[in-house]
């Protein structure tokens, strides 16, 4: 098919990347290593580690991973928040030929069994915050080594501080009596004094196994290919590369981290991207405590700032965000889920940076699609494909819809996984016959080759036949200048079949449902207008700050059961 979305590029971006010029992400990670190694790396709360210091403690904990016994290609699960032990854990599972799982700390313990299970995991790297849940399914599963780190470890600093960064710790506790656990500092000591064992790596063994948040069932794990990883992060930052060389010059690219590293967001975005770069992370362990993310903030200048629409709303609301210095801020990154018109507006009169709306799924290591980094406007889509990307709008049949219809949207590219762990019949799912991967959401593509996601099929309410999509709802809720956030889902109607019932947290108290459905009478069709309105203190949220409309539909269920 024709690549329409070309014309669109921005000059300087090319149609296609190479992805041929690293065998694996390590070799990647290692010419930055040699190239950068004096540069600062990663800072988390005030202390920092060079490349150098990423390539040796790296390579020595690599080294210890090797001395237990574990073949090349086992998995090993990383459970920690944004802390300076991911990034040389990351670096250290993946140069000693292994495979990353990745894993939310906050998971309970029969999430965290589930996965440990399914990728068959023999090792695990967690920070004793969270060791308690390790030590709760530890005989479940295949794990024989668990590797405990402190935030003492790398930031010298004492355990009760530990209390102010993780969010839902509510006491710090002792070191875990985990048999056979080491700690973090001990492994790379030991590792120092051991001989690594480079091996062979190729494009086609798996870096990551990211898994998907079970949205649409049990949770599985999108295989991930060194040679998936790589082209991404050649994508994103060939798509950077314009607005990085506008005056003022960047020297060195500085990038928020506030996105959890174990989200394939912030990993290929902040981490991988940085670190091609030779750019410096600056580590946010706990983005919710919205003051101390502004401090933090307010001591240096950042070029990069990739974030959702809730991470941004809640630092547009937040005293002192409008006073910071955005005079060295080049781009940032919307995704993850819709980027609201208010909040997009608002951002860029506050920091004078765009904020460019992306599309990606784990399975697509994530980026798919981009509006240009210097874009002076909200578009309200999802911009265009990234270099070497191909997007395909298709309806149920799987045939190519004509251009301004909505259907599913489907992808090719190098960044597409391999498929699901383990799973060949869900991976036969969400595959076509030439190749595409179905991302379960319906989009419609304009002649210019930009697309806007209408919603996920399983999102969408019926109301008396009519299609309505939750996100152009939301949009409009969220324009109100009373409303703070708002989610929206079909609820049972007796006389539509289903209705659309909207969840508001307020920034005015004074707000009123009767102000709420009136404001949306103006803006849409009745049919779309809200029939309920439930105010919240708060919204369910992931860890990545995704609103989650599910939760919202089973409460509503059970309510009404």
């Amino acid at each position: 098919m024709e690549r329409i979305w070309l014309k669109q590029y921005p000059a300087g971006v090319p149609a296609d990347i190479d992805v041929t010029q690293y065998s694996s992400l390590v070799d990647l990670l290692e010419e930055s290593f040699a190239k950068f190694r004096e540069r600062k790396a990663f800072i988390c709360m005030d202390k920092s580690i060079t490349y150098r210091d990423l390539d040796e403690m790296s390579l020595a904990l690599g080294a210890y991973l090797q001395s237990k016994g574990l073949q090349k290609g086992a998995r090993v699960a990383l459970m920690m928040p944004n802390v300076l032990q991911y990034p040389v854990a990351t670096a250290a599972v993946l140069r000693a030929g292994y495979a990353v799982v990745n894993v939310n700390p906050l998971y309970t313990p029969r999430e965290l069994e589930h996965q440990l299970k399914d990728s068959a995991a023999e090792a695990i790297v967690v920070l004793e915050n969270f060791a308690t849940t390790v030590q709760q399914v530890l005989g479940k599963t295949a794990v024989k080594h668990v590797i405990v780190g402190s935030m003492g470890d790398l930031l010298g600093l004492k355990g009760v501080l530990v209390n102010l960064v993780v969010r839902r710790v509510k006491k710090m506790v002792p070191a875990f009596s985990i048999p056979g656990a080491v700690s973090f500092n001990d492994a790379i000591a030991a590792g120092r004094t051991m001989t690594f064992q480079k091996p062979r790596l190729m494009p086609d063994d798996v870096a990551f196994l990211q898994y998907t948040g079970g949205t649409t069932g049990v949770s599985k794990g999108a295989t991930l290919l060194h040679r998936n990883i790589l082209a991404n992060v050649l994508q994103n930052d060939a798509w950077l590369q314009p607005v990085l060389k506008k005056p003022p010059q960047v020297d060195e690219l500085f990038v928020v981290c506030a996105l959890p590293l174990y989200h394939i967001f912030a990993l290929t975005a902040c981490y991988l991207l940085g670190v091609r770069s030779g750019g410096v992370n600056l580590l946010i362990p706990n983005p919710r405590d919205m003051a101390g993310f502004i401090k933090e903030l307010a001591k240096y200048q950042v070029n990069f700032f990739p974030g959702v629409n809730t991470l941004y709303n809640g630092l547009l609301h937040t005293p002192g965000f409008d006073k910071l210095d955005f005079s060295k801020l080049k781009a940032c990154n919307g995704g993850g889920m819709a980027t609201q018109k208010p909040v997009a507006e608002k951002w860029l009169a506050v920091t004078h940076c765009p904020l460019s709306e992306g599309y990606g799924l784990s399975e697509t290591s994530p980026t798919l699609t981009c509006n240009p980094a210097d874009i002076d406007r909200f578009t309200g889509s999802i911009g265009i494909p990234v270099p070497s990307t191909w997007i395909s709008i298709r309806d149920d049949d799987g045939n190519e819809v004509p251009l301004g219809e909505a259907g599913e949207i489907c992808a090719k590219g190098p960044q597409v996984m391999a498929g699901y762990w383990n799973r060949p019949d869900e991976t036969a799912k969400v595959m076509t016959a030439d190749g595409y991967f179905r991302t379960g959401d319906i989009g419609v593509m304009s002649p210019d080759g930009y697309t806007k996601i209408v919603d996920r099929k399983k999102d969408m309410i019926l109301v008396s036949g009519f299609n309505v999509y939750p996100n152009e709802i939301e949009e409009v809720i969220a324009s109100h200048p009373g409303v703070l956030e708002c989610a929206v889902i079909g609820v049972q109607d007796a006389k539509s079949g289903e209705a659309v019932k909207a969840f508001v947290v307020k920034k005015d108290p004074n707000l009123t449902a009767e102000d709420v459905i009136k404001f949306c009478g103006t803006q849409l069709t009745a049919y779309k207008v809200p029939k309920q309105i439930e105010f919240r203190t708060g919204l369910p949220k992931t860890n990545v700050g995704k609103i989650l409309r599910r939760e919202l539909r089973e409460e509503t269920k059970a309510a009404a059961a």
